[in-house]
């Protein structure tokens, strides 16, 4: 049996070359979409960073708080009912 090179030979150059043109027009298309972007100023960084800053900050306090008396209120309960 004979093989056609060409033909097969063709089909990888052709697979090859469309992944690589997909890959610039992908790219090209991150390109176009960034341009896009309505980029936050300094400004609108600096106020956020210090939202999530100050929000962990609060929630962190909080659930130290929550958990030290919950554990309080267990320790209690087995100390009043002969628990060692």
């Amino acid at each position: 049996m004979a093989v056609n090179n060409t033909t097969t030979l063709d089909t990888v150059k052709e697979a090859a070359g469309g992944r690589i043109e997909h890959a610039r027009l992908f790219l090209s298309e991150v390109r176009n979409e960034l341009k896009r972007v309505t980029w936050p100023t300094q400004k609108e960084v600096y106020a956020t960073t210090v939202v999530v800053i100050l929000t962990s900050i609060f929630f962190g306090l909080y659930l130290f708080i929550l958990d030290y008396g919950l554990n309080s209120l267990v320790q209690w309960i087995f100390r009043r009912f002969g628990a060692a």
